[in-house]
């Protein structure tokens, strides 16, 4: 369908509930990480209320009721956070067959959990720190991840090659839906992303602050629910 102002009303909504289908499936057929699934998904879900930090500065997307465009809120940010979040949790563990299991007293005294809590924080801090800067909200939310990622690993070296390699399966898993939304919506990212305000770098017509977010995204929440949680 061509990205015509009647035709691009619901495809936000369309493209945002297409994210449950995937993890509808892992949650199917994968019992041993439902648990993380819910809880992950739990978690990320009220960051689809941040929504108005980014609308209409980076994107403005038609949304259900108009949400998006009368108060910044939509309901669709809500749906795709619930489902990247599950999703990007357990990617990881799914390829590889693996269960996180608790850490013991011992592990829990090393002297790099002095930073426990300064790590879990560390995206939180950065974004506020950054997001007054004058340039667009995304970056400062992609820098705030990339911190928390590097804190992980910092912090939990055990977590590294799940952070790292986390973010290039989220990368894929994400680039494949920004395609399909190119493919099914012709012109939709023009008509909605804000590219005049972004660099201007796409790639196979992908802003690449989209990849920058999956990337970043994908390396911080890959590890963040065994940070969180004590296990391994």
């Amino acid at each position: 369908m061509d990205a015509t102002p009647g035709s691009i009303q619901y495809v936000w909504f369309a493209w945002s509930s297409a994210f449950l289908v995937p993890w509808i499936i892992l949650f199917m057929f994968f019992p041993a990480q439902r648990g993380i699934m819910l809880r992950a998904s739990l978690l990320t879900a009220p960051f689809g209320l941040t929504e108005p930090l980014f609308v209409p500065d980076y994107w403005n997307p038609p949304s259900l009721f108009d949400l998006a465009q009368t108060s910044g809120f939509d309901i669709e940010s809500v749906i795709f956070c619930f489902a990247i979040g599950g999703v990007g949790a357990v990617l990881y563990n799914v390829l590889t067959g693996r269960k996180p299991v608790a850490m013991n007293a011992h592990e829990k005294q090393s002297r790099r959990h002095r930073f426990h809590g300064l790590a879990l924080l560390s995206p939180v801090a950065a974004f506020l720190a950054l997001y007054f800067l004058p340039w667009n909200p995304i970056y400062p939310a992609i820098i705030a991840m990339l911190t928390g990622s590097i804190a992980t690993m910092v912090c939990r070296p055990d977590l590294a090659a799940k952070t790292s390699i986390g973010g290039a399966v989220f990368l894929g898993y994400y680039t494949v839906f920004m395609a399909s939304l190119q493919w099914l919506a012709p012109g939709y990212i023009e008509e909605v992303w804000n590219l005049d305000v972004l660099t201007g770098i796409v790639v196979i017509g992908i802003p690449i602050e989209e990849l920058l977010f999956a990337v970043s995204f994908g390396m911080y929440w890959a590890g963040a629910y065994e940070h969180i949680s004590w296990k391994h």
